[in-house]
């Protein structure tokens, strides 16, 4: 008897889930896959304008405009695209534009052919600046001297052993030019000769 009332229990059961199945809407649409946007030259240097730098080693400083403030650029000389590696060294001087910001004691440095970024904090006193809590290195503290000449950013590495030095040497082997309009006219209007990577 009880194998009976479990043979019926077992039928019953698959009734239903036919029943279901046959009652269930058709040709229902699947939902697309996410796509993860992968950052492009454009949005990772907007997203990285946006972030703030993580303090490994060091507080940040407070948030406070300072005289370097602003986006600058630069185009290291070389000849053809950087050679593919899987795991370059972080600051390499290879061929191309290359951008960096200094906004309210963060910084942040883009290099678009292989959207390489990275970001920190920094200080200034009086010639005096100290760049610190950099994901690359983040327990080097990088010192420079700078100054702005006729529209130019000029840093002198003192010391910084960050990415086996090569930090120092990618910030200090040329000028930066300005991307901050020479006059107020030029702002407004937007028209003035603007170094390559300040478009």
């Amino acid at each position: 008897m009880r194998a009976w009332k479990s043979a019926i229990a077992l039928l019953a059961l698959t009734a239903l889930l036919l029943l279901t199945h046959a009652c269930a809407p058709a040709n229902l649409p699947t939902p697309a896959p996410t796509a993860v946007a992968e950052p492009t030259p454009g949005n990772r240097w907007a997203e990285l304008i946006l972030r703030v730098p993580y303090p490994y080693t060091t507080p940040l400083p407070p948030a406070l405009a300072s005289a370097i403030d602003g986006t600058y650029a630069k185009v290291h000389p070389g000849e053809g695209a950087p050679i593919h590696c899987r795991r370059c060294p972080d600051y390499a001087r290879e061929p191309g534009i290359w951008k960096l910001n200094f906004d309210k004691a963060s910084y942040r440095i883009y290099y678009p052919t292989t959207n390489w970024a990275s970001i920190g904090s920094f200080t200034l006193s009086a010639d005096r600046l100290t760049l610190f809590n950099d994901p690359t290195c983040p327990d080097d503290v990088g010192v420079y001297t700078w100054r702005v000449q006729d529209r130019q950013l000029i840093l002198h590495v003192i010391r910084d052993a960050c990415a086996i030095e090569l930090r120092g040497k990618n910030l200090s082997d040329m000028a930066w030019q300005s991307c901050r309009p020479p006059n107020i006219e030029a702002a407004i209007s937007d028209h003035w000769q603007k170094p390559p990577g300040c478009e």
